[in-house]
């Protein structure tokens, strides 16, 4: 048994919890298809999994908690909203964005209006390029 001293212990706890959250987010937007009781699923998934991390480690806040968060309230926005949203929230992937207008407003929206959603976060990946 080897000994890791705290400070590297939490470094490390640190990377693990920030990579579980950016992977939820990753495969939140490899979804197909959601109904409102799938995101109040992904919410309480959520909430359960930070409770069992919180007992696991003393590290406060947990590391891209509102990453996740924000991107799971995200499917609760409407076509208005969600605009303004994806301005934004830079810091999630073109095809994260691009889930959010098919899965949760493409049953919702007509198709006018998710040209014009998907064509705002083609603008926004333009300079990226």
């Amino acid at each position: 048994r080897v000994r890791i001293p705290l400070p590297v212990s939490n470094i490390l706890w640190e990377h693990c919890m920030r990579l579980a959250n950016r992977t939820l987010v990753e495969g939140y937007a490899n979804v197909k298809k959601c109904s409102n009781e799938g995101r109040a699923l992904m919410q309480l998934d959520f909430q359960q999994f930070l409770m069992k991390l919180e007992k696991l480690t003393d590290i406060r806040p947990i590391p891209d908690k509102e990453f996740v968060e924000t991107y799971i309230k995200a499917y609760y926005l409407t076509e208005n909203d969600m605009e303004s949203w994806i301005k934004e929230h830079r810091e999630y992937s073109t095809k994260q964005l691009t889930n959010l207008v098919n899965i949760c407003l493409g049953t919702y929206i007509n198709k006018k209006a998710r040209q014009k959603l998907l064509a705002t976060i083609d603008d926004i990946d333009r300079p990226k390029r």
